[in-house]
């Protein structure tokens, strides 16, 4: 009575009429009180306190919280590009080539071909995709040495993996192609690895109202007005008129509208690109940041920081910057990675946006998102029966 089960997906329970699976989890994973487990179909008391469960999740927010409070949470971060391609070249591509009768002498898959897959047709944190991009090649290949007029050997590269597997299914996102104003650049963490995140903000005159839009949860809806917040308690120290708060309506769009979006760690990239906007300075297309912050401007540590610097590189992006209390998270970003990007810690908004923000800028130097004019301050109405 020692086995090991595996529960695989937890996060993927639902309740419906015939039950909730969740709640009988609470018990069968509780070590206080499973010793003496009952299952409603033998009905006989099982000790289960010497089994080892090992359970897996993609996404802890799906699971109930008296649930997860059962379990010892063991965060496991997705493959590099580097790994991904040690892996394919010394695993996938020579099982592939297994499973389709395929020798080394018929087909040669290069490395910019497997770059090219990494970069350009997956994206997730494992390689099962990859798995089955690298099948799709070995299985064209199977083709051609079967038909007529066979090729001696067969050399996949980049060109013919676009050639195969048709267009780029995911572009490269490089950072905007010059400093912009009201728009800057944050860093996100996803289930299937980090990922760039463009905060747009737009102003319109009117009477100081906000919209927010991208399917922002609860929380970054929240790290949106503490951003705002701060900016109107600088106004003095970062070169923005009061009046503006009042006089304008505030739009903020985080694009890919089709997907949630939540969390605290775009707070500092927020503030970055409202600051941007209502100084008329442009945010540098070349930084990206992450960092909840706070009133008072400080920078709190959040999580995924190996993901989010992945995803910063990949794109081609040449320096970022970090909570200062995450600096401990920089011995898991990979040396080769480190060497090829500057890696800043900040613990305060103002230091950030000392190298973030740039100059003013005029109308006349071409900047689509200029703020525009305050419109005239309405007329003040007079009582003329004050005495």
């Amino acid at each position: 009575m020692n086995p090991v089960f595996v529960l695989d997906e937890i996060d993927k329970m639902s309740a419906d009429t015939r039950g909730d699976p969740a709640s009988a989890m609470l018990e069968v994973l509780d070590p206080e009180q499973n010793d003496e487990f009952v299952d409603h179909y033998i009905e006989v008391s099982v000790d289960l306190s010497k089994v080892m469960f090992i359970a897996t999740a993609n996404n802890l927010d799906t699971i109930p919280g008296p649930l997860r409070d059962r379990m010892e949470i063991i965060h496991v971060p997705g493959y590099t590009e580097i790994e991904k391609l040690q892996i394919a070249r010394k695993y996938l591509v020579p099982r592939q080539q297994t499973e389709h009768g395929l020798e080394d002498s018929q087909v040669e898959i290069t490395q910019e071909a497997l770059h090219s897959l990494v970069d350009h047709y997956t994206r997730e944190a494992g390689v099962r995709n990859l798995d089955r991009e690298i099948a799709s090649l070995c299985r064209n290949a199977a083709v051609q040495i079967a038909g007529k007029n066979a090729p001696e050997k067969i050399t996949i590269d980049a060109a013919a993996v676009e050639r195969i597997l048709g267009p780029e299914k995911y572009d490269q996102e490089i950072a905007n192609a010059k400093p912009e104003i009201g728009v800057s650049t944050g860093l996100a963490w996803t289930p299937v690895g980090g990922d760039l995140l463009f905060i747009e903000v737009r102003a319109m005159p009117g009477k100081g109202n906000r919209r927010l839009t991208g399917q922002l949860g609860d929380v970054m809806t929240e790290s949106v007005q503490t951003a705002i917040s701060y900016i109107r308690s600088r106004t003095k120290e970062l070169g923005i008129d009061p009046a503006a708060f009042d006089r304008y309506d505030l739009h903020l769009h985080l694009p890919a509208g089709g997907i949630k979006k939540d969390g605290p760690s775009a707070g500092v990239a927020m503030a970055a690109a409202i600051t941007s906007l209502l100084s008329n300075r442009p945010v540098r297309h070349d930084i990206a940041c992450t960092g909840e912050l706070t009133l008072r401007g400080r920078v709190l540590a959040v999580g995924g920081i190996k993901t989010k610097v992945l995803a910063a590189h990949r794109a081609g992006i040449k320096m970022v910057f970090l909570p200062e209390r995450n600096r401990k998270d920089l011995e898991d970003i990979p040396q080769s990675v480190q060497d090829d990007m500057e890696i800043n810690f900040v613990a305060t908004a103002a230091e950030a946006f000392e190298y973030l923000l740039g100059d003013p800028v005029k109308a006349s130097d071409g900047y689509s998102s200029f703020l525009p004019p305050l419109p005239p301050e309405p007329p003040k109405e007079v009582n003329i029966n004050a005495s």
